[in-house]
């Protein structure tokens, strides 16, 4: 008898959820999952819980209002981030999100009142890693092209010897380049073919923010203008190598504590062995010696 009621009791909720569904007119489950795969750009299945958390981002970002400059700002971090997302939806998520861990204060205001601080702190943090998880990502990826940059300016400098073709150098170029710089060198060339070419090198500059682009951007368009852009790219070359030596130095500096307490006991040991032949040739000695 207890097993009927709990079915009747979980059938009735299933079909009550689903009329309010569609009297509420939610988009389905599998349309909602492909919303999100599509945001995300990831080839995983979307999780049944992220679906949800989207759903209803998507309705609350018809309420949330962005001045100009904020949403424009927003909408090419997205987009140079790789995130197909409206900034409001984007904005709209991250509130859903951290709401939901919100919602886990109730139950603990009966059970432990003591964690209510803690939850209440951990849906804040969550909200700003939400927000800034698009910052993140575009520094992570600009981060990768700034590292193919020196080798892009040193292609340029030797091309600029037998020709002046941008495009060209550009397409010859974005064969050999990494997944990141070739991405934004596809979108860059279409542009480029469709409209002016200062331009379109314009925008790509924008899209990124990155000084050291700026600077190569800089160089192309003095080579469409016709200017003697050779001892500039020479130049660039030479500080963006030196750039270069510095990033690596820098990584070398961040290595982990655990290698170099392997490296001091590797160290010992190459010590202990120098320690180990020395005392045997002079124990020999001794021996000889008696």
């Amino acid at each position: 008898m207890t097993g009927l009621l709990f079915l009747f009791g979980l059938f009735l909720a299933l079909g009550l959820f689903y009329l309010a569904a569609a009297f509420l007119r939610l988009p389905t489950t599998g349309a909602s999952r492909a919303m999100l795969g599509t945001a995300k750009q990831e080839k995983k299945a979307a999780k049944a819980v992220e679906t949800c958390l989207m759903s209803a981002a998507v309705k609350l970002s018809k309420y949330i209002r962005m001045d100009e400059y904020k949403r424009s700002r927003m909408a090419n971090v997205l987009k140079a981030g790789g995130m197909g997302m409206e900034p409001e939806v984007y904005q709209a998520y991250a509130l859903v999100k951290a709401g939901a861990v919100l919602l886990s204060i109730i139950p603990c205001l009966f059970l432990m009142p003591l964690l209510s601080p803690f939850v209440v702190v951990l849906a804040l943090l969550l909200y700003f890693k939400e927000t800034g998880k698009a910052d993140e990502r575009l520094k992570a990826k600009r981060e990768q092209i700034e590292g193919e940059l020196p080798r892009m300016v040193a292609t340029i400098e030797q091309e600029l010897k037998a020709s002046r073709n941008v495009v060209g150098m550009l397409e010859r170029f974005r064969g050999n380049a990494g997944e990141a710089l070739k991405g934004e060198l596809d979108v860059l060339l279409a542009d480029m073919r469709s409209s002016n070419y200062e331009a379109a090198l314009t925008r790509f500059e924008a899209r990124l923010n990155s000084p050291m682009l700026s600077d190569v951007v800089r160089g192309l368009i003095g080579v469409l203008r016709g200017d003697d852009s050779a001892v500039y790219f020479q130049m660039l070359s030479h500080d963006f190598k030196q750039m270069e030596l510095q990033r690596l130095k820098a990584q070398a500096q961040k290595i982990p504590p655990k290698i170099r307490v392997f490296s001091f006991i590797m160290l010992v040991c190459f010590l202990l062995t120098y320690l180990a032949i020395i005392c045997y040739v002079a124990l020999q000695s001794l021996g000889g010696m008696f």
